[in-house]
């Protein structure tokens, strides 16, 4: 499996890097969540522009991405739009998924870009061949909210990822008990040990999942989600807890 190196940030080795979602409606509100967040603990700033007031309006999301990625200068920048499908708070038709996708990776703002894949399979290599094109890297992901897939389904979804051309494959769930977390960590080990090409996102939401966010050492997760102010999902740890988690559990491994 090759690593993904992006600005100083390398995943795919040594410990799980910690990215930090920007959950907020305004532009004051966003750049303040991005000043807070680069005196913390993170490698990665993800903003969630699904919950931005303007999302639709690609002029206002091209002038918040300029200041965000000065605010951010070497911390790489992810940029997101989930849609409620997913888990995102926006409903959005293809056309505009893609229209609002390419535009942003042509900016030069953005490091990566996250892709629903399973959501959008029609148009997602284009929008991974824009981003390419743009030196953009892209995370193809999939989401499910209300239970775990089987363990098959898991790992056909991260080598679809793969297959479309994605440079990191992520998969998040929902766990109905402890059994389904275990078999979001079991899937995470097949894909790695028989599949994976590039590096694997995997996690296992709410507090039931939550020992998924902080061993992906062990099982072969690359990237973590963490918490500055406000989570994108349930389940995120406070970064300087789960930076300090991640230094334990890779000094005793």
């Amino acid at each position: 499996m090759s690593a993904v190196t992006i600005k100083n940030v390398i995943i795919g080795e040594g410990i799980p890097k910690i990215c930090v979602p920007i959950v907020a409606k305004t532009k004051k509100e966003i750049l303040e969540d991005a000043l807070d967040i680069t005196n913390n603990r993170v490698d990665i700033v993800e903003w969630r522009v699904d919950w931005f007031e303007s999302a639709l309006d690609i002029e206002k999301v091209k002038d918040v991405l300029e200041e965000l990625s000065s605010i951010l200068g070497q911390i790489p920048l992810l940029f997101t739009l989930r849609t409620a499908r997913e888990g995102g708070v926006i409903g959005l038709d293809a056309e505009t998924y893609l229209q609002i996708n390419q535009a942003v990776v042509a900016t030069g703002y953005v490091d990566l870009i996250d892709v629903e894949v399973l959501t959008w399979d029609a148009i997602a290599p284009k929008i991974i061949e824009s981003a390419h094109a743009a030196g953009v890297k892209v995370i193809g992901s999939s989401h499910q909210f209300d239970n775990t897939p089987s363990k098959e389904e898991m790992v056909n979804r991260m080598r679809s990822a793969q297959d479309l051309g994605a440079d990191i494959c992520k998969i998040a769930v929902m766990p109905q008990d402890e059994i389904d977390v275990i078999k979001l960590l079991e899937a995470t080990v097949i894909m790695r040990q028989k599949y994976a090409e590039k590096p694997l996102v995997t996690m296992s939401m709410a507090k039931t999942g939550v020992i998924s966010r902080v061993t992906g050492e062990i099982f072969g997760s690359a990237l973590t989600f963490g918490t500055v102010k406000k989570a994108s999902a349930p389940g995120q740890i406070d970064t300087e807890r789960l930076y300090h988690i991640l230094q334990e559990i890779h000094q005793i491994i």
